[in-house]
């Protein structure tokens, strides 16, 4: 993926990334919440897996992409003031 600034983009851009980014979060989060829960419950039935550290590793993507949109939130107020 290019490393573009947001303010070289449209409002119109910044808008379509900001919904895309919106749904790929929403469904990393899902995803790391089943497989957080899942890793548990092998962690009580069958012991420590490897597996329990997946949901924690990828953590940090969502913290990023969160901090993406409340900066294309953030470029978008600043164009309508």
């Amino acid at each position: 993926m290019k490393n573009e600034k947001l303010t070289d983009k449209s409002t119109e851009e910044l808008k379509k990334t900001e919904k895309s980014l919106k749904a790929i979060t929403g469904i990393l989060l899902g995803s790391l919440i089943v497989l957080f829960g899942l890793s548990l419950y092998i962690n009580f039935t069958k012991g420590f897996t490897p597996l329990t550290i997946i949901p924690i590793a990828l953590l940090p993507i969502a913290i990023v992409n969160f901090n993406t949109i409340n900066n294309i939130k953030k470029e978008i107020n600043s164009r309508t003031e």
